[in-house]
Order: C-alpha cells, then structure tokens, then sequence
C-alpha cells in the first residue's frame, strides 16, 4: 500500500511541475508552442460521419490518455463492450469484423494494441465484399505515425485508481531511413480486476429455488504486450513487410462464491471457494508482398499469416455446507492451443472510367486442441479426455464499383466453403463432421440528390461463426449445483440485412431491418442425474429487427459534440423460450469536447440503454457518463485527468426463461475509475506505411 502511494505521489508531483514548467515558458516558446498545436489539431474534428460511418480522430483528441484499447472503443459511439470484456457489438449490427491497419485481428489483439499507437477509429456499416462475409459492420483502426525522417518514441504512464490499484507502462519507437522502415512497441501492465455476479433461478419441474453469489472475485494479472515490424518499400508502387506482435499474460485469482440452494425440502447454504490460475499468450506474424503488374494496370498483393494462441486454467475448487468445514470438491487442468495459417491473393484494377474490379482468393487452417482434465473428490472419479477441432475454410470474391450516370454502384458477391471435423482422440469416428458451401452477394446504391443530400441503398449477406474456444471441451466449476460450459455443436449464424440511408451535410438518418438464422445466445440446460444446471451458448431459432439510427455532429467555435440515437425493436425466438412481447428501446450517446485556451481540453460523454424487452430477454437500463480533462503543453507532454462512470452505473441485469428455468442475473463490473495519463514523446520520423492486409479471415474467433 505504500508503494502505491509513493507512485501516485511521484505521478501527480511529475503532473504539477509539468503545468507550472509550461506556464513559466518564454513569450516566445509560448508562441511558438501555440503554433505548434495549431498544426496538429487546428482543422481536425473528432467525430466525422457519412452515411452513418463514424470516423473518430482518437489523435488528436483526449481519447488518447485511455488506457487501453479495449476501454477506448467502449466510448465511442454504437459500440457497447460485455460485462467480461470478451465481445464487442456494433448496436443494431452484432459483433463486428475488427481490423488494424487493413488486417483483420481479434479480441487479443486489441489487448496487445497501445492506444498511444492509434490514429483513427471508424466503424463501418455495410462494409463491401473485400470485408469478407464474416460480420455486418466494421471497426477499422489506423495506427498513427510521424512525418519526419528520422526517430520517435513516447513513454506513456497511466495509474489508474479503482476498486484497487492498476498501473499501465508502456513505450512505442519508431524508426524511418530512406526506404526502410522500423516499429516496436512494450507494454508492462499490472492490474487488480475486480468483478462481481449474482444468479438467482427456479426449476418448477425439479422443485428446485437456488441462487449464487460471487461476491468477491479478485484477480493480480500480469501482462506483457510487445510488438514490431519491417516495412521495405521496393519503388514507389511495390512493397514487402513483415511484422510480429504477442500478448503474454498470468493471473491468479481467487472466487468466493456463497450459494442457497433449496431441492424439495432439502435446503442447503454453501461457501464455495476456488483457487484459479491462468496463462495466456498470444503471437501473431504477418509477412506481406505487394506488386504493381504495369501490363495490365493493376496492383497485385500476396500475404501469409500465422497465429497461435495458447491457454492453461487450473482450478482447485472447495466447499463448505451449512457452517461446517471446507472439504474438497474438484480439481481441473484445461488446456486450449488453436494455431491458424493463413494464406490470400488479391488483385485490383482500375479503369478509366473510374470503375474498379477487385477479386481475390484464400485459404485458412485451423487446428485446435483442448486437453480436459477433471477430478472429482465427492465421487472420486476421473475424467480425462482430448479433443481436436479441425476447420479448413476455402473464399473467393469478386466485386465491381463505379458510377454511372452520377449514382454510385458496388455489386459484389463471395463463396466460402468450410470443411470441419471435431472428434475426440479415443473415438473413432468424428463427433463433428461438416462439409458447407455459402453464397454472400452484396449491393450498394448511392444516389446524390444534390451537393448536400443523398441517398444510399443496401443489401448484404453475411455470417458470423463462433470463436474457436466456443467450440471446443471446457468448463467452469461454480458451485456444487452450477456449472459454466462451452458448446461444441455450435453451428454459425446467417444474416440478410437491407437498409436505407439519407445523408444532409455530416447529419444522417439510416433505417435498417435484419433477420438472423441461428443466432447464438446463453441458455440453461438441467442435468437431473446430477442436480447441475449447465448455463451454455447455444443455438436459437431466429431473430429480427428494425433500427432506425440517427447521427448528429456539430461544432461551434470551442464546442464539437456527436450525438447518436438509436431506436431499435429487435425479436428473438426460440422453441425452448418462454416469449415476451418485444419493444422498441433507446441507444442514445453523446460526446461534447471543448478546446480552451492554453492547450485544456475537457471532454463530457455519456450513453445508455433504455429498457430492452427482445422476445426472450428483458434487460434493465444502463446509464454511464464520462469525465476528462487533457492538458497539452511543451508539444510534447500532455497529462489527463479521467473520471469514468461517475454515478457507478455498470450494472448488467438480465432475465430470460429457458427449458423451463427462470433465471434474474445481475453483474457488476469495476469500471467506476479516476485515472492520471502522463505522455512523453520525443523524436520525429517520416510517414511510416505499414500496409499489411487481413491475411486471417477467422482471426477474431481465435479466444
């Protein structure tokens, strides 16, 4: 605890004496130091919209004292992050493909990606066919850098003050010389997570009333992001690259759980506690060659990609009924390896009529293995078992944009074929065997009605499949009576959306209706033999829905704000459901940023949730706003006061009954936070131009 206070101390007294070396600078350097701010972000805004395509200047704007990635795209608009900080959803659109720098990436790798690294942020619907057929919306993140030959580093330190302490280290170099290109990033993390959860039920057939409570659940985690890359530009036209960035991550963490159980007129209070720890690392590599063929005009790109991720959860589990002793009760080693090679082909030509054919090709093998290993001290039994999960995927499309008569075309389409086979290493034939060919055509209609005005059309065809680990053998022992599991048998979900967009300056009205076969969700299942309920994805029938978006930027002087408001009638269906009417709600956001005089910048965000009622879950309102105050001075320090969620309002409930199972779920997360960011860049460096494409079009389910 002292410690702590001596590096707050240290933080804060470095902040102060930055502001007053600032404020007692020169006539001139004063000057000179505004002229400079100027350059940087006299013309930018930070939000800018077409057609509902919000781009953000993350930059040049507060945004980027945020310490991580995770928590930035969290405040941006139509985003929302799950309460375990594993799923991004795009509102009206589902989980979204996530790029960097034009390769596609996955939940991990936006943990290994520093803020201080990012230049802009745009969320994109109705992405083309180049996107792939995987997700109905975009989050593409360009990497920001210098345009100065030469070298540049920033030295970032961020302590942030939670429930506990957390401490972001992080340093990103940079280094430019005629035609190669040099960039490496590390960063040192050490956090104290904290998270709690509360589930009450009731199975009516099994005469069973039961509830838990995680009431403590806290974790030490340790993590180590590093990164780098070569960029060798061949001529002007052509290019080579190659570039590596890995995530390594430890963490302990002890689970209190207290549980009420009541089975016919058995009643039982039990204190579960459980020892866990957990290792995950990650390593992503990239090699990319780009060529112009000067024969026939057009640019020609090859990349390989390979990706590994590997995770070891092992927990000791003990109870303990009515007040008596602790004894015993499970003991569990899960291991988890996917490793997944990529390789694709893209060409691209362009005509004199301004109209562009594009058409490319790829080929994906994952091979994933899980190793279960369960020891259970009540029946002293053993389970041990393997499993393997092998998936090869085979893409293809082809797309021609233009114009024609002042009304913009895109028609594209693509073919995927995926080959799985699951099965179990003492089995002898496969538990999964599935062998499937999908159509994804899409179109894209934009009619200009005047210099200000115009109308954009769309249908899009799209899938979206579980992650790997979705897939695979694994569990997580709560309480004597309830168990967390995952699905082998999920099959992916299809998509057909259309939608309509008007435009007027940077303002946009969009209306959208979708519908989802197969959409994975949360269910309960009840093994009566045991007396477990299993809570686990899974499949359900159907869903559809309406969203009628409308994005309003504005500026004024000092003042630039967005506004994003959302209304949304989605419907879920499923057999083993019980169905609720469903009802429009609300998804409202605003970001107001103010530039003041002598570098401050303070800015007020805040979003929420109206009560959401979908056919099968009805979930409580969520109201959270945001608090910061940046300060630039010297050119090149800046400091950032956070204040987030103000009113401590990141409460999740949920309720939804199942197979005949009521279930209420409450789940708090530790996301009331002041934080101090202090940045130190020093050096200059010429445009770096990394252009690595998405080679994995599956890497974002590797988790």
């Amino acid at each position: 605890m002292n410690l702590r206070i001596q590096n707050a101390a240290i933080t804060i007294c470095l902040i102060i004496s930055g502001f007053s070396y600032g404020q007692n600078t020169t006539e001139n350097d004063s000057i000179s130091n505004k002229l400079n701010e100027v350059i940087v972000t006299k013309e930018k805004k930070m939000f800018t919209n077409k057609n509902g395509n919000i781009k953000v200047d993350v930059a040049n704007s507060i945004l980027n004292a945020t310490p991580n990635t995770i928590d930035l795209l969290s405040k941006l608009p139509n985003i929302t992050i799950s309460a375990d900080k594993e799923n991004i959803t795009v509102i009206g659109k589902g989980n979204p493909l996530i790029y960097i720098d034009n390769q596609k990436v996955g939940m991990n790798d936006l943990n290994a990606l520093s803020v201080d690294d990012i230049k802009t942020i745009e969320i994109i619907n109705n992405p083309s066919s180049k996107y792939e057929a995987e997700g109905r919306a975009v989050i593409l993140i360009t990497r920001k850098f210098s345009k100065k030959e030469g070298s540049q580093t920033t030295l970032s330190e961020v302590a942030s003050f939670k429930k506990e302490f957390n401490n972001y280290l992080g340093i990103n170099s940079s280094f430019k010389k005629n035609r190669l290109e040099w960039k490496a990033n590390f960063n040192c993390n050490k956090l104290s997570p904290w998270e709690s959860h509360r589930i009450d039920y009731q199975i009516p057939n099994a005469d069973i009333i039961s509830n838990y409570n995680v009431a403590t659940a806290n974790t030490k985690r340790k993590q180590f992001i590093f990164g780098g890359g070569l960029f060798y530009k061949i001529n002007e036209e052509d290019y080579f690259s190659i570039s590596m960035n890995s995530k390594l991550q430890s963490e302990p963490f002890d689970i209190y759980t207290t549980t009420y159980n009541k089975n016919g007129d058995v009643e039982n209070n039990v204190l579960t506690r459980s020892d866990n720890k957990s290792q995950k690392n990650l390593i992503n590599s990239f090699v990319n060659y780009s060529k112009k063929i000067k024969s026939i005009d057009a640019q020609l790109f090859t990349g390989w990609q390979y990706s590994n991720f590997d995770q070891d959860s092992k927990s000791l589990a003990q109870n303990n009924f009515n007040d008596t002793q602790f004894e015993w009760a499970q003991n569990s080693d899960q291991k988890f390896n996917v490793g997944v090679f990529s390789g694709r082909v893209d060409l691209e030509k362009k005509f004199k009529n301004e109209m562009k054919l594009e058409a490319g090709g790829l080929y994906l093998s994952a091979d994933a293995k899980t190793d279960f290993f369960i020891f259970n001290f009540d029946t002293n039994a053993t389970i041990i078992s393997n499993y393997t999960f092998d998936e090869k995927n085979k893409a293809a499309y082809s797309q021609l944009s233009g114009s024609m008569k002042k009304i913009g075309y895109s028609v594209g389409f693509r073919v995927e074929n995926t080959d799985i086979i699951g099965k179990f290493k003492n089995d002898d034939m496969p538990l999964i065997n599935k062998n499937y060919t999908d159509f994804f055509p899409k179109i894209q209609l934009d009619i200009p009605i005047d210099s200000t005005k115009s109308i954009t059309l769309n249908y899009s065809k799209s899938i979206l499949r579980p992650n790997y680990s979705s897939t695979s053998q694994g569990s997580t022992y709560i309480n004597p009576y309830f168990l967390y599991s995952r699905n082998i048998n999920l099959d992916p979900t299809i998509t057909n959306q259309i939608s309509s967009s008007f435009q007027y300056h940077d303002k946009s009205v969009k209306l959208s209706f979708y519908q989802n076969l197969d959409p994975v969700y949360s269910s309960f299942v009840f093994d009566s033999k045991n007396n477990i309920l299993i809570f686990k994805e899974t499949n359900f029938d159907k869903e559809s829905g309406l969203n009628l978006e409308f994005t309003l930027p504005f500026t004024y002087k000092i003042w630039t704000s967005i506004y994003s408001l959302s209304c949304i009638l989605n419907k879920i269906e499923d057999d083993s459901a019980e169905l609720i009417s469903s009802k429009p709600y609300l998804y409202y956001y605003s970001s107001n940023e103010f530039k003041l005089p002598k570098g401050y910048t303070i800015v007020v965000s805040a979003w929420g949730l109206t009560e959401q009622k979908e056919g099968v879950f009805e979930r409580k309102p969520v109201f959270i706003m945001d608090l910061g105050v940046s300060k630039t001075f010297l050119t090149n320090w800046n400091c950032t006061l956070s204040y987030n969620d103000i009113f401590r309002n990141t409460i999740y409930e949920e309720r939804f009954t199942i197979n005949g199972i009521n279930s209420k779920a409450r789940y708090l997360v530790d996301a009331h936070e002041f934080s101090i960011a202090v940045k130190y860049s020093f050096g200059k460096i010429k445009s770096i131009e990394f252009k690595e494409k998405n080679i994995d079009d599956n890497f974002n389910r590797m988790r």
